[in-house]
């Protein structure tokens, strides 16, 4: 599916099904959008991420159905997917700023209208980009999974755990210590950020990774092979990760909705760091990977 028809797919059915029990998983599958895809176009496109937006949807709902009928606020709560009165009301004063019994009693509350994508293509084709064929390769590293709602956040705080714990030193340029140091050393553990989605859900697995040079796979490391394939390889200068996210901003917003050639494909994406150079350097290289297709 053309990825702008797809998000406002995505939107469509987030609509048409507030009183269900939806997940992410279920949105991507109805509009053919891998739910990593799905997450971050979503959420450059909107700024929200896709269950916050559901969230807030069914919350603006819930407010409107307090002021137009008598239904009891447990069945409002029920209706809108909550568990408990409690949490429901929980979370109705976290968004609104006031309760549900002041909504009934005609207190103003939050709205939240369905967001309408009208995008202005400016510049998407004349990105800097190249679409490379690559034969498959392994990648090794240190794996976890994570889950799309919190990534965001949650990413950083590993690379920072995995630095302290482990690559500081062998990335400082000092001879390996052990084992796991020297797998850093010899497959260049840090080049690379990848992102799998093969576990559905909303969960998916991040490395942080080096292409796999052989020899020992030491405990608490994985390996990941990549078919044969074309990537679009956007190549970033400039300070990370200002430089790198600016950019994956413009692919989302830009390149995919005014592309006619290509598409995503796969279920991984891949972020590429210079490890000879300073992040903040202002000429710094990185990249951004995408496995796509012709349409």
């Amino acid at each position: 599916m053309e990825w702008l028809t797809g998000i406002r797919a995505a939107i469509d059915f987030i609509e048409n099904n507030l009183e269900e029990d939806i997940s992410v998983q279920d949105v991507a599958g109805k509009v053919y959008i891998s739910p990593i895809f799905l997450q971050r176009g979503f959420s450059l496109m909107t700024g929200y991420t896709v269950g916050e937006y559901i969230r807030n949807r069914r919350l603006y709902q819930a407010a409107l159905d307090l002021v137009n009928t008598e239904d009891m606020v447990i069945v409002i709560a029920y209706r809108y997917c909550y568990e408990t009165p409690e949490s429901f009301t929980k979370a109705f004063s976290r968004f609104h700023g006031v309760t549900p019994s002041q909504v009934r009693n005609s207190t103003p509350f939050k709205p939240f209208l369905p967001i309408k994508i009208n995008l202005t293509v400016q510049g998407g084709n004349n990105m800097d980009y190249k679409i490379t064929p690559m034969k498959n390769f392994k990648v090794i590293g240190f794996q976890r999974f994570f889950d799309s709602e919190t990534s965001y956040a949650e990413i950083p705080k590993f690379w920072t755990e995995i630095s302290e714990k482990y690559a500081n030193n062998v990335w400082a340029g000092k001879e390996p210590a052990n084992v796991l140091e020297k797998a850093i050393a010899d497959n260049n553990i840090g080049e690379f950020g990848i992102c799998i989605d093969d576990i559905g859900g909303t969960k998916f697995k991040y490395m942080i990774a080096g292409k796999y040079m052989g020899g020992e796979i030491p405990e608490g490391m994985e390996i990941y092979e990549f078919a044969d394939g074309d990537w679009a390889v956007f190549d970033i200068y400039g300070p990370c990760p200002g430089a790198l996210q600016a950019v994956n901003t413009k692919i989302f917003t830009e390149w995919l909705p005014g592309n006619p050639d290509y598409e995503l494909s796969g279920n991984a994406t891949a972020e590429w760091y210079d490890c000879k150079a300073m992040p903040t350097d202002k000429d710094y290289h990185s990249a951004i990977w995408l496995p796509v297709m012709k349409k």
